[in-house]
């Protein structure tokens, strides 16, 4: 079977006509993939179409039904909200709405549709699907099309992307919009956190999530909030004592503010609504205090999407016109939905109907059911929460495990989180916690001091790392001195938080236990590198962000060179780990990423000199270029942007710059803080198997295509390329050819597919 994704009809080789919507309610990163649709069905020799405001432009045909070009999704990859326009209609839901939108269908020659909504839409038109055949032949009957051009479309194909802020579909990890909104509310969080603790104050933040809690539990652990209200568990009786409790236990641990999350639905255990002003009451009676009440409404909603909305939708969207284009796929419907990073395909009815099935285990008193539905990582916060919010009744023994937490080798955003996740999660198993300031030589200088509960408040939030990392690798003779310090300091495990040197110095480490033997205590590595190269780890801390603060800088940089023609070389950290390159090539639309794992040749940029050339010659203003620090030994920015200049021959100027440290900067994502906080909690479940069992081993732990993994040390030089420093496997190079198809209207290049996991599939992965 061809690996190649082809665009035209079998029996007459002419064009495939396919139609793409927004429907219901917009959610930042659907012009990602309705971009990603139409640029992808175009380099396949498909005709896509634009059906404009939804199911509206369906009912009434005509310019609502728009061919697609290449520049017509051209500058809307970084822009919110939708631009083909996306409303709820009740016409549809009639037999005879739906009989209009088949006629324009029809006449059109589409039959092939992709549906971007949330699951009332995709519902919807799979109802729509299975009546098609009965419309063809009410509208041949009527007269109103002809028998052969319902004989020419004898069934509806589609194509559903779930486009929900809420992440409430049953059966993938991630929606359109979910990460953007997320940030929303954690960026909120932050910044009235600031004016909280100035006056000892008690915000209240309303959220969406109607029918799910993924935003106001997700920003409750990423935000550090004290209580959180949300659908899946509504409010037990009594829980106005509760709230208040929680809230005093907080202040006498020191907490100078107070952030309570509630959903826009939530409901006591009587179905009656749980509202902001019920829990600032509540408040005011039980402990004599003025809340604050702060929506945060359709900002929610709004604004330029984050990275992974731009990549993950753009990936979603090439894999959606693939299956619609797959002869395998006709008269078919399903969803496209994301499970550990990989596209997966979804039956519709039963994504639906696992969906709707939450509701019921909640009105029927199920909680833990309606949690555990929701995903194993949501059922695995809620739990985490009450042990990140909960300050604990007394101090453990001074007998009790001391566990030393330590960075080492290059800051990544989320350091502080994963060192605060780990103070409280260990804390609440009994131990002691004591940090370690200056990684390595620290530990040798004794610069180590116990953390309390109240002492890594806000660490959370901040970027830079408090307990400072060092990249330097320990000489083979200061691990003598490390071992003694281990033993004046009483260490009886490691925690290590860190990058690639940090892996190198536990192996070596690791390796010297039988001349040291105080060396030979359980040690865990936590994964935080901006480079996300290291071993058994698909993400590691602090990439997120770092793609993020790229994205940024790109965007202003495409915004800076609108005025004039100009191509624009722009390099991204990661030495000779292509990921930020790449990530951030595809959401910034640059026309071409060059990475150390594809290499480059004199002959390619000759080529795309001429090609560059020909696009200004066609009319485009801007070029963007994005590459790794080490693409090449032979060709770095400098001479790439030389070359293109002088391609360019006056026509257009070339600038290069390097992104730098900004990348490395800022306060940590949320899903970089949700990834340090359930890593954390992995690496703690292996520490404390290890003081069980007496074992000493040394392990790193990190999230593989579908689980959190513990792996022995020594297993390192099995996974990496130790002289490229990065992983043999890197899942995310499957996505290096999308970048052209989706980029460069005048590249001469196949349209390849990308995997595509069936749920089972995904299912046995797990297992």
């Amino acid at each position: 079977m061809s690996d190649l994704i082809v665009g035209t009809r079998p029996d007459n080789g002419k064009p495939i006509r396919l139609g793409v919507l927004t429907s219901g309610g917009d959610a930042p990163g659907m012009n990602a993939a309705v971009r990603a649709v139409v640029r992808t069905a175009l380099s396949a020799g498909a005709e896509p179409f634009a059906i404009m405001e939804g199911w509206i432009g369906a009912i009434n045909g005509g310019d609502s039904i728009r061919p697609m070009k290449w520049a017509s999704v051209s500058s809307i990859l970084n822009k919110g909200g939708t631009v083909i326009g996306s409303a709820r209609s009740d016409e549809f839901r009639t037999y005879e709405g739906r009989t209009r939108a088949t006629k324009n269908l029809l006449e059109q020659g589409i039959d092939r549709l992709i549906v971007i909504g949330g699951d009332g839409s995709l519902s919807g038109a799979d109802e729509f699907r299975r009546e098609w055949a009965q419309q063809l032949e009410g509208l041949v009957e009527s007269g109103e099309v002809s028998a052969e051009l319902a004989a020419a479309h004898p069934e509806l194909t589609l194509v559903g992307l779930v486009g929900s802020i809420d992440n409430d579909l049953v059966g993938t990890d991630m929606t359109i919009g979910a990460d953007t909104a997320l940030d929303r509310i954690v960026t909120a969080m932050d910044q009235i956190t600031s004016t909280a603790a100035s006056h000892q104050r008690t915000f209240i933040i309303e959220v969406m999530g109607r029918h799910c809690g993924y935003l106001p539990l997700m920003a409750a652990v990423a935000g550090g909030a004290d209580y959180v209200f949300t659908p899946e568990a509504p409010a037990h009786p009594g829980w106005q004592q509760d709230v208040c409790a929680r809230l005093q236990e907080g202040r006498d641990a020191g907490r100078r503010e107070s952030l309570i999350l509630v959903a826009e639905g939530a409901r006591d255990t009587e179905g009656k609504d749980v509202t902001t002003q019920d829990i600032a009451e509540a408040l005011k009676d039980g402990l004599g205090e003025d809340a604050r009440i702060s929506i945060l409404g359709h900002v929610q909603r709004g604004g330029s999407p984050s990275a992974y909305d731009r990549w993950m939708s753009t990936l979603l969207g090439y894999a959606a016109a693939q299956e619609l284009l797959s002869p395998q796929a006709y008269g078919q419907a399903c969803i496209l939905g994301v499970r550990h990073n990989r596209v997966t395909r979804l039956d519709l009815e039963q994504a639906v109907i696992n969906t709707r099935s939450v509701q019921k285990m909640i009105d029927s008193g199920d909680y833990v059911a309606a949690k555990k539905a929701r995903g194993n990582t949501f059922f695995e916060m809620s739990q985490i929460f009450h042990v990140l919010s909960d300050p604990p009744d007394e101090a453990n023994p001074a007998s009790a495990p001391r566990v030393g937490i330590l960075h080492a080798g290059g800051l990544a955003p989320g350091m502080n989180t994963a060192a605060r996740a780990a103070v409280r999660m260990g804390i609440n198993r009994g131990w002691n916690m004591v940090g370690i300031d200056g990684s390595w030589q620290g530990l040798a200088d004794d610069r180590i001091r116990e953390l309390t509960w109240s002492d890594v408040e806000g660490w959370a939030f901040d970027g830079g790392a408090e307990l400072g990392t060092r990249r330097e690798i320990p000489p083979v003779e200061s691990y003598y001195a490390i071992g003694r310090a281990i033993e004046r300091n009483r260490l009886d495990a490691l925690l290590v938080i860190g990058g690639f040197n940090a892996y190198l110095a536990v192996m070596q480490m690791s390796q010297e236990r039988s001349r040291f033997p105080a060396l030979a205590i359980p040690t865990v590595l936590i994964p935080a590198s901006i480079d996300n190269n290291l071993p058994g780890a698909e993400l590691a801390i602090g990439a997120d962000t770092a793609l993020n603060n790229a994205v940024w800088a790109l965007d202003r940089i495409k915004e800076s060179a609108a005025a004039s023609k100009r191509c624009f070389v722009a390099e991204a950290m990661g030495r000779k780990c292509g990921y930020l390159a790449l990530m951030s090539g595809i959401a910034s639309g640059a026309e071409y990423v060059y990475i150390n794992e594809e290499p480059l040749t004199l002959g390619q940029l000759s080529e795309d000199s001429v090609i560059l050339r020909e696009s200004f010659e066609q009319g485009r203003r801007l070029l963007l270029v994005v590459m790794n620090e080490e693409t090449s030994t032979h060709y770095n920015r400098s001479f790439i942007a030389k070359a293109f200049e002088a391609a360019g021959e006056n026509l257009f100027d070339v600038r290069d710059s390097a992104l730098g440290y900004i990348q490395q900067g800022g306060a940590p994502t949320p899903f970089d803080r949700l990834l340090a906080t359930r890593l954390v909690h992995a690496g703690l479940n292996s520490l404390e198997e290890s003081l069980s069992s007496g074992a000493a081993e040394a392990l790193y732990v990190g999230m593989d295509s579908h689980e959190i993994t513990a792996r022995p040390i020594e297993d390192m030089p099995r996974d990496v390329d130790m002289n490229a420093r990065r992983p043999k496997k890197q899942w995310w190079l499957s996505m290096y050819p999308i970048i052209e198809v989706v980029s460069l209207e005048n590249a001469k290049m196949s349209v390849r597919k990308v995997p595509i996991l069936t749920a089972d599939q995904t299912q046995e992965n797990e297992k």
